[in-house]
């Protein structure tokens, strides 16, 4: 019943929200696996990892080269075909044989490298859930405010009206109608800023589920989440895919570390060739050829050394996302117990009372037994205490999804 007349009085704010577009946090969830740009980011970051790996374990491509020598300037050009210029022509062949275990070492930092993608885009999917439920629950916030304020407005639109009545009558004073007319003033201009943070929160829940054309419209179909005693059981932490993907860092640096080190292994260079000298008589020959690099300058000792400080960099972030882990989930075992505490208060009787008294205030005031100030106290504590309500609603609704978030991992299909 509560949604039926939000959908209703949602209805007239413009043309584009004519028909609402009712939607569920489960159908928010699914638009939002399917269409996050975040997402798709994180997967092409997977796919560029993947490749990677495969360029890792790619050997060393041979190299082909042809060399003309001998060449006269005296004989060795002259009329004939090319097989009768006076001139020598090697074909020659060579390929790179790496020593050290480097393609090995290579292909296992890609790899590490690739599973740290796959955890990050997990993560992201953790990290980007938890943001759009929380655009989902601001959005079933800016509704109930709106109700509120447009209850609000129309209530003291009434009270204002019937001030005026009264005065023609002689029996309200003119001060107290022009305080009527503050507070209407007031409460329209309320309705008004909720509609703009109902607009906003639509445009924000629009952009995650890839639903901008109907941002207008969209509208939380989904009552908040009741309010429930959380047994606060966690996964363990190591199972988290950011500290996971960190642990993969670390071995790729290692890896990476291994690699430079490995380069103190001189790689072989072997070659073939075949020869056809013209000079004289005209012969053909072939020969071999090995080649090493010589380590007179240097020994790759600065590759050493970065490589030696990227891993202990390695070790420290994940160190300090091991921390930050611990304290995020304090944090938001903290946040909902605090929140769980607040709703209780307010739905546990504090609005009910708010509401007791603002209309005993109305049939009070009504009968001539109450002053209007104490009238307009009455009404202002209520609608305090209804956005308090709805906010605690939503505050709650948010900390249970950052609760679940911080302690349960899910793989991203």
């Amino acid at each position: 019943m509560r949604n039926l007349l939000l959908l209703l009085l949602l209805a007239p704010l413009g043309a584009a929200a004519q028909n609402p577009v009712p939607l569920t946090l489960k159908e928010a969830e699914s638009l939002w696996l399917e269409h996050s740009r975040e997402l798709g980011l994180a997967r092409a970051a997977v796919s560029g990892a993947a490749a990677d790996v495969r360029t890792a374990g790619q050997l060393p491509n041979p190299e082909l080269s042809l060399n003309v020598l001998s060449i006269s300037p005296g004989s060795g050009f002259g009329a004939g075909s090319l097989k009768d210029k006076k001139m020598d022509s090697q074909l020659r062949i060579d390929q790179l044989i790496e020593r050290g275990g480097k393609r090995d070492l290579r292909i296992k930092g890609a790899e590490a490298r690739l599973a740290a993608a796959g955890l990050d885009l997990d993560d992201t999917a953790r990290q980007q859930l938890g943001v759009l439920r929380y655009a989902y629950y601001n959005l079933r916030l800016a509704q109930e405010k709106l109700l509120i304020a447009r209850e609000t407005a129309e209530l003291y639109g009434k009270a204002a009206e019937a001030g005026r009545l009264r005065l023609k009558a002689g029996d309200l004073a003119p001060v107290d109608v022009s305080r009527l007319q503050i507070d209407k003033a007031r409460a329209d201009a309320d309705a008004r800023q909720a509609e703009a943070d109902l607009d906003q929160a639509r445009v924000t829940l629009a952009y995650l589920i890839g639903r901008e054309a109907d941002g207008a419209s969209l509208t939380a179909a989904d009552n908040w989440p009741s309010l429930e005693e959380q047994a606060l059981e966690q996964a363990p932490l190591d199972q988290r895919p950011d500290l996971e993907a960190a642990r993969k860092r670390l071995a790729a640096a290692e890896a990476d570390r291994d690699l430079a080190k490995a380069k103190k292994n001189r790689d072989v260079t072997v070659g073939f060739q075949l020869e056809r000298n013209l000079q004289n008589a005209p012969t053909n020959s072939f020969g071999f050829g090995v080649s090493v690099p010589l380590f007179i300058w240097h020994e790759y000792e600065g590759d050493i050394a970065r490589a030696e400080s990227d891993l202990d960099v390695a070790r420290q972030q994940f160190a300090q996302q091991q921390a930050m882990a611990v304290g995020q989930v304090a944090q938001a075992r903290s946040a909902l117990l605090a929140a769980r505490d607040r709703y209780r208060r307010l739905e546990g009787g504090l609005l009910a009372d708010a509401e007791r008294v603002a209309k005993a205030a109305e049939l009070a005031y009504g009968k001539g037994a109450m002053g209007l100030m104490d009238l307009l106290d009455a009404r202002r504590t209520l609608r305090q205490i209804q956005f308090e309500a709805a906010s605690a609603r939503a505050d709650y609704a948010k900390a249970l999804s950052d609760w679940q978030i911080q302690a349960e991992y899910r793989k991203t299909k």
